[in-house]
């Protein structure tokens, strides 16, 4: 790679609606289009549009098209070579970035854009007043889906009802909990104190859907407008989808910018990036509290960009639920009371949770950033599923000191073998006997009331079994003031429910 054919990022945008009932909102497609076209005015040129030969959109939960990026480029008069539509995953913002800038540093594209958009608050809202939105273009699966389509969770887990993130994350938080060695209280004073630093900084930024400065005490307190959802979780420690937010980069070439006569001044390096996969089934992990694919993708970001984790600025880590951010936090070898700030917007759960999305509100706000300090470096963290797929980035004002080439990836795929390599088998399907709970989520109902739970309990022998939990609603909250893990108890197999049962 010459000094030319440098990636840079030259533009960036966002974009917010609230809807109010009247007219007729725009729909994800229409909202990408404005944060696309903002982002495209920013670079400063007027020809950069008609060099976009690639143009990719992130997966849109809200709404489907038959081809999200063809539409978009025809709404925005481009005529790219390729068009990418990804697969579902948080990660895949910043993994669109990872790869648009190595084909700009291998020639394959003169000039990329990125974009996505949700309109979960819009459809709520139409919902509750049975409003339907006729003049939005007609629903159509993907024609194509580019990326990994696995599904996030095993046959196994889905029959415990693990699909959902907001139990499966407190499942992965309870893990985190004992491993740190926190009372139930105290580990809610933590959860609500590393919080409110996120929802601190979503207070500051007028890109943020939420702009409460909620107190620690506040976030962690179960109280009828803020009831626990999926037990260690309180609704203000979830992301929130119901928002109608776009965000849309722009990137190319040190080189192409010049042509073009872009200001220095607004290039913005992605100096080092990577990807990594945890063990895919959370069940299957050998600590459901450790990710070593986000200490490995952040190694060789960090080793691409040359610099250090004392050097980075600001962080955005990924914050749909608690246990991501603790567990990032735990891989870099930082504190939750580092000085630094955590997150550029303001996190998921207050800046708001736009699907795949989020990722790239944190890219674009790294821009400005970078813009407004050129000796800042911005770090930041995305995933999908449940903690599963991870992508890196590292964003300055200058260049990192390895190229973006493919060279990179033979370790990413030597780490992917050796992570895979320590899966533990899946979950029994029937299992008798003494156990030990590793892991649990208590689920809770609209009114605040506790509903069922399910374990991850292992047995004398070494496997691991998933369980409800053989107890009714109003023993379990009182169980939410012990720690369940590390307690043992009976497991036996009920074959009419076809589901293990626990109970001590």
């Amino acid at each position: 790679m010459t000094s030319d054919s440098q990636p840079i990022l030259v533009g960036a945008a966002q974009t917010v609606q609230r809807w109010n009932g009247d007219g007729v909102p725009d729909d994800p497609l229409g909202l990408m289009t404005r944060a696309a076209r903002t982002a495209l005015a920013d670079a400063g040129s007027a020809r950069l549009a008609a060099s976009i030969d690639r143009v990719a959109v992130v997966n849109v939960l809200t709404w489907s098209y038959a081809d999200a990026p063809g539409a978009l480029s025809a709404r925005l008069g481009l005529a790219p070579r390729e068009r990418i539509y990804t697969s579902i995953g948080g990660n895949t913002p910043q993994y669109l970035v990872n790869r648009a800038a190595e084909a700009l540093a291998a020639g394959r594209c003169r000039a990329v854009l990125l974009a996505g958009a949700e309109t979960g608050d819009a459809l709520a809202k139409a919902r509750k007043i049975d409003r339907r939105f006729d003049e939005w273009p007609k629903r159509a699966e993907p024609a194509a889906v580019e990326g990994d389509q696995r599904q996030g969770v095993s046959e196994t887990e889905m029959d415990y009802e693990l699909f959902l993130p907001s139990a499966m994350y407190p499942l992965i938080e309870t893990a985190i909990r004992s491993r740190a060695g926190r009372s139930p209280r105290e580990h809610q004073e933590f959860l609500g104190k590393l919080f409110a630093g996120f929802a601190a900084v979503a207070a500051k930024n007028p890109a943020a859907w939420f702009r409460d400065a909620h107190s620690a005490e506040r976030i962690a307190t179960p109280t009828p407008d803020n009831r626990y959802v999926g037990y260690p979780y309180t609704k203000l420690m979830n992301s929130i989808i119901a928002v109608d937010q776009a965000a849309a980069v722009v990137m190319t070439t040190e080189a192409h910018a010049r042509e073009l006569g872009i200001d220095p001044n607004r290039w913005v390096y992605p100096m080092g990036g990577a990807d990594q996969n945890d063990v895919w089934h959370v069940t299957e992990r050998p600590d459901l509290s450790r990710s070593p694919a986000i200490r490995a993708a952040a190694c060789r970001a960090f080793d691409q960009a040359g610099c250090r984790i004392e050097d980075i600025t600001d962080f955005d880590l990924y914050s749909c639920f608690p246990a991501a951010v603790e567990i990032a936090l735990d891989e870099l070898d930082l504190s939750a009371d580092d000085s630094r700030p955590l997150t550029v917007t303001g996190g998921l759960p207050y800046f708001g949770g736009p699907g795949n999305n989020y990722s790239l509100h944190a890219i674009a706000t790294a821009v400005d950033r970078v813009r407004a300090n050129r000796g800042a470096r911005v770090f930041v963290s995305a995933l999908g599923w449940y903690c599963t797929k991870h992508a890196i980035g590292v964003y300055g004002g200058q260049r990192g000191v390895k190229p973006w080439t493919q060279e990179p990836d033979r370790a990413r795929k030597a780490e992917q073998t050796a992570i895979d390599r320590t899966a533990l088998p899946p979950p029994l399907a029937r299992a008798e006997g003494s156990a030990r709970i590793e892991a649990f989520v208590i689920r809770h109902g609209r009114d605040g009331s506790a509903t069922d739970a399910t374990v991850l309990a292992r047995l004398e022998n070494g496997a691991r079994a998933l369980a409800r939990f053989d107890a009714p609603g109003a023993d379990l909250e009182a169980l939410e003031n012990e720690e369940l893990v590390g307690r043992s108890g009976t497991l036996r197999h009920d074959p009419k429910a076809g589901l293990n049962l626990f109970r001590f």
